[in-house]
């Protein structure tokens, strides 16, 4: 099992940045990759960017503006986002898979941008 702890979501106004962390903890070791997805009112659930040994994706939307990284001491991974636009409001989950395949998800953490 592994559980996954979001933080650093809030409002803020279009251009800002904020920071996300998600800390994972029980099984980290079977972790293959970690990431972040969002999902707006109204809409699906959709990636943002990810994370893997060698490897990192985002969502064309967000390219130029978030930067994931992960602390593999800490079995943290951050997200940082800059250049804020309020179509970016939406609750943010944090994801790990496992070598197994298994998806686990956090709670999710709220992040608005004001126009």
């Amino acid at each position: 099992q592994v559980q996954l702890v979001e933080s650093g979501g809030g409002l803020v106004q279009a251009g800002g940045s904020l920071r996300l962390s998600c800390a994972a903890s029980g099984t980290v070791n079977t972790i293959n990759s970690m990431g972040w997805y969002r999902q707006a009112p109204g809409k699906e659930r959709e990636l943002v960017t990810t994370i893997s040994p060698g490897a990192t994706v985002y969502a064309d939307s967000v390219k130029g503006r978030f930067t994931i990284s992960r602390d593999n001491v800490k079995n943290t991974i951050y997200v940082q986002m800059n250049s804020l636009k309020p179509e970016d409001t939406a609750v943010y989950y944090c994801n790990a898979k496992t070598i197994r395949h298994l998806n686990y998800w956090g709670q999710g953490t709220q992040v608005t941008v004001s126009s």
